[in-house]
């Protein structure tokens, strides 16, 4: 009997603290629970804006030594994980999941206001500002809100008169590339110009 005993209990999961109504951790700021105090000093980190682990290399400080070490690989440029589709390595797992979607054609992240399917959840996450309206990046010069980061970026240059986009024929500067490939598609048109080849994503005007 003491046999069979001992086999049942070994065949259990173990408990987490929670189950077996063990103490648990409370944040005081959120009120966030956790079943072992090392977890609850990394989440507290959030609130206090405390970042111990440093970088030796760049000075860049991080909340856990595990995203220190991820980073450093930046700096070694050891790439451990590797496509097995067309060979492209990366510094981080996560990473090579999301690239790996690129051959698969799988979207896993749905959006649930409109049925529109993405590879990444923050793409999703920037879509769904669409249905709720939130413009969470704003302009410190006139208030302006937008969805997405890179749309303030660009509006932000009307106020600093930054121009970082350049015509390679004539030397016109413009605020975004939109507006310079306006302007090479109108100077096509008017026939100053035979054509407009693409190269490293930067256009190149050839003149006549």
């Amino acid at each position: 009997m003491r046999s069979e005993s001992r086999r049942r209990s070994l065949g259990k999961s173990p408990q987490t603290p929670a189950a077996t109504g063990s103490k648990m951790y409370h944040c005081s700021d959120c009120g966030k629970s956790f079943t072992y105090p090392s977890h609850l000093r990394q989440h507290e980190r959030i609130h206090t804006g405390e970042k111990p682990y440093n970088c030796a290399q760049c000075g860049k400080s991080f909340t856990q030594l595990c995203t220190l070490q991820k980073h450093q690989l930046v700096h070694t440029g050891v790439r451990p994980y590797n496509c097995r589709q067309c060979g492209k390595s990366f510094t981080q797992e996560s990473n090579l999941q999301t690239h790996e979607r690129i051959h698969t054609g799988e979207k896993p992240h749905h959006c649930a206001q409109c049925g529109k399917s993405f590879t990444q959840l923050c793409t999703l996450q920037k879509h769904e500002r669409i249905h709720t309206g939130v413009r969470p990046y704003h302009c410190g010069q006139c208030g302006k809100s937008f969805t997405q980061e890179n749309n303030l970026q660009t509006h932000q240059r009307i106020h600093t008169g930054e121009k970082p986009y350049q015509c390679g024929q004539c030397g016109k500067s413009f605020c975004d590339q939109s507006a310079l490939y306006a302007a090479i598609s109108r100077v096509i048109q008017d026939r100053s110009c035979t054509s407009a080849d693409n190269v490293d994503g930067a256009i190149l005007i050839q003149a006549l």
